[in-house]
């Protein structure tokens, strides 16, 4: 449900303007419209770049302790416990520590590779070889080929002496007076000896694994940073309602709108009284963008993370949420399919409902009510961990395997799948009711002229669905009723081509025609449109049997190439074929689950529905 707001203008003289913004933050709940668009200040900057400062902290921190707590000291001291409570000297703490890291990796990483170019030479000590190029007159050089290019004549023009072969590479030396005439590659070695550089790898990682372990220290504080992220965020809401006022009557005056729930008003009318704030309460008008709040039971409020993510309803839409939940929650069911899958997705709801973090219940409650409704379309259909129930000799499933939705059990109906029947027949009440929605909102923005036509539309269809398709089904409609149907379509056909476009009966000379033509090329429209959304819903019983058939085929593949094996031998790999099996097909079941019903929800029914979206959160200017 969308909450009702009230519209407020406010007057304030410069001298009150600084108590009156402090006094309407603790009252919070306004929410205040910014009248300067994309104004900004140096205040405001500073309270952004401050708060990335601490949420990029925060968030080093948890990526600090979720890789490295497990690898470091169970306990570091930290060097004054009473100075780091500071959220300043956390914040530089950490700030320190993570330049430090990045320099030590440097440092691991040079060494490392010092290493490396120096271990096919071995130990060696640097003033040997300047005493041998003293001694000789001649420079040693350094080259790498493939043993199979080395050439046993360099030994003799530049006595060269192998030296190692490491990964297919030969190591040798040269000396020559100048660069001698050699096809191999030519080693630049650093300064420093094997030792000295494995000496300052082991170093670097000591100080490395010292500088991870302080760092999940630092983890203790993370609520002293997100409380210092809080008031850094609350300063960032006044630095923006500092710039949400226009200055009038030359200055003296400054002017500030806002919206409050209308339940919430007379708390602040009353607030506002008595401070002698001047003020002016009213409703928004239809062209003004207002921001919502809405508000939901605990079963639908579970949805609204779906349906954040497509768009939040606009002030003028009606709250979708509250009627596509139990569709949402079907569709879930009927993409799975599957009993067993429904049991896993219920047992891991309930686990993150108990165990899980505050933001992670409501999750888990979601994924509880799913669970349980693929629970019952499996069981209804028949299938638990692809096996086919209708199809089983099992003694105790003879009483109610005529009551499957299946081929075995209820058996087609007008020649189709009981499944493909009933997700067309579901996916039609969902667009009624979308339809039916459309003219709620119509009715509530413009006036009822404006939902007949769409009213025409639903009477129409559901007219004809009872006058031809009882009689399909075997069931005789009186005569009566046939021509109050009869009526009814007569009627709705009426409203569809002389009331689809109420306002241009402003101008009579154009309106007939204007209804007319718009009726023609609305029931073009409906004609296609509505086949085409309904064809949508076949995905339901495609993806259901899917599911089904995969996990059947896992089943067979591991009882089929187990079957040669002993009973002591057999368990082992019939057990791993079914849980890779199983696991790919519950995966895949799983992204289909979720991605179809969604895009249902959001082409198929919105689009009925008639709901635009965009609306702006209501956000109150509080601490």
């Amino acid at each position: 449900m969308i909450e009702r707001m009230k519209k407020l203008t406010f007057l304030i003289t410069n001298q009150e303007y600084d108590t009156f913004i402090a006094g309407l933050r603790e009252q919070g709940v306004v929410h205040v419209q910014q009248l300067q668009q994309g104004a900004t200040s140096p205040e405001l900057q500073k309270a952004i770049d401050n708060s990335q400062r601490i949420q990029q902290d925060i968030n080093y921190l948890d990526y600090a302790w979720g890789t490295w707590s497990k690898n470091t000291p169970a306990s570091v001291p930290a060097e004054n416990a009473a100075t780091l409570a500071d959220p300043k000297t956390i914040l530089s703490t950490i700030e320190n520590l993570k330049e430090q890291e990045v320099a030590t990796c440097h440092l691991i990483d040079e060494a490392s590779k010092n290493v490396q170019r120096m271990e096919p030479w071995g130990e060696f000590e640097w003033s040997s070889v300047r005493q041998i190029e003293e001694e000789t007159g001649m420079k040693v050089w350094f080259y790498a080929c493939a043993p199979k290019a080395y050439k046993p004549a360099w030994e003799e023009s530049f006595y060269t002496v192998p030296i190692n072969e490491v990964q297919k590479k030969l190591y040798f030396l040269a000396f020559s007076a100048t660069e001698p005439d050699i096809t191999a590659e030519l080693l630049e070695l650093p300064d420093g000896t094997l030792s000295q550089y494995r000496q300052q790898q082991l170093e670097a990682e000591q100080s490395l694994t010292s500088c991870h372990a302080t760092l999940c220290e630092q983890y203790r504080y993370k609520e002293v940073l997100q409380e210092e992220l809080r008031k850094a965020q609350s300063e960032i809401q006044l630095q923006t309602v500092e710039l949400s006022d226009e200055s009038i009557a030359e200055g003296a005056v400054r002017l500030l709108v806002g919206w409050t729930l209308e339940k919430k008003a007379q708390a602040l009318t009353q607030w506002l009284d008595a401070k002698g704030i001047y003020y002016e309460m009213e409703d928004p008008a239809y062209e003004e963008d207002v921001p919502v709040k809405i508000t939901n039971n605990s079963f639908s409020s579970l949805f609204e993370p779906i349906l954040r993510m497509y768009s939040l309803p606009n002030y003028h839409d009606i709250d979708p949420t509250y009627f596509f939940a139990p569709f949402f929650m079907l569709f879930f069911g009927l993409c799975l399919g599957d009993g067993g899958y429904g049991l896993l997705v219920l047992i891991g709801g309930l686990i993150l409902a108990w165990k899980g973090s505050d933001e992670m219940k409501a999750y888990g409650r979601l994924g509880a009510w799913l669970g349980a409704m693929t629970i019952v379309c499996g069981l209804a259909t028949g299938t638990v961990f692809g096996i086919d129930l209708s199809a089983q000799d099992w003694a105790f499933l003879a009483p109610v395997k005529k009551y499957f939705l299946s081929n075995n059990g209820i058996g087609p109906i007008f020649g189709y799948s009981p499944m493909m029947v009933i997700s067309v027949g579901v996916g039609l009440v969902q667009v009624l009711l979308g339809m039916i929605l459309k003219a709620s909102k119509a009715i509530k923005n413009y006036g009822f002229p404006y939902a007949v036509s769409t009213l025409s539309w639903v009477v129409a269809i559901l007219s004809a669905l009872a006058l031809f398709g009882l009689p399909a089904c075997g069931v005789e409609v009186p005569l009566v009723v046939q021509y109050i149907l009869y009526t009814l379509i007569g009627l709705s056909v009426l409203g569809i081509f002389f009331y689809n476009n109420p306002a241009s009966y402003k101008r009579p000379a154009l309106g007939l025609l204007s209804n007319i033509g718009g009726g023609v090329w609305s029931t073009y429209g409906m004609a296609t449109g509505l086949l085409g959304d309904l064809l949508s819903y076949i995905r339901l019983f495609a993806l259901g049997l899917t599911g089904g058939v995969l996990g059947g085929v896992f089943n067979s593949l591991a009882l089929s190439m187990t079957s040669s094996l002993p009973w002591y031998i057999r368990w082992l790999p019939l057990v791993l074929i079914l849980l890779a099996g199983h696991g790919i097909t519950f995966a895949l079941s799983m992204i289909s689950a979720f991605v179809h019903p969604m895009r249902l929800t959001f082409v198929e029914f919105f689009k009925n529905a008639d709901f635009s979206g965009g609306g702006q959160e209501y956000t109150p200017f509080k601490k």
